[in-house]
């Protein structure tokens, strides 16, 4: 289980990254998070999550174009990797599998 291991916040990041696509740099990935989920995301976690996913290989990044409105710093890009695709389908298949094992009465649940 630990060849494609993601945390839930992994798994997030991931996939915003593979929906932003060429536009996948720190405040975009920030942005469509917080939009999507309507959850605050602190830019340390999401940079920690980024060096990680990175590391792991699942993600590469490549850094812009230096730009005087950023001080002359460049914006660091970010791809899913082939690694990183086969991660993410490995955590789909995992959790789809998980979801058609329950029993439908186990989820046929009445709020009071």
């Amino acid at each position: 289980m630990k060849k494609y291991q993601l945390g839930e916040f992994e798994e997030i990041v991931m996939l915003t990254v593979g929906i932003l696509y060429d536009e996948a740099y720190g405040v975009a990935i920030k942005t469509e998070i917080e939009s999507r989920l309507g959850r605050s995301v602190s830019v340390g976690a999401l940079q920690s999550a980024l060096r990680r996913l990175e590391k792991k290989g699942y993600l590469n990044s490549r850094e812009g174009e230096a730009n005087a409105h950023r001080g002359g710093k460049p914006k660091r890009y970010f791809r899913i990797t082939a690694y990183g695709k086969k991660a993410i389908e490995y955590n789909r298949n995992v959790r789809d599998g998980l979801w058609r094992a329950i029993p439908e009465m186990a989820l046929d649940l009445k709020f009071a």
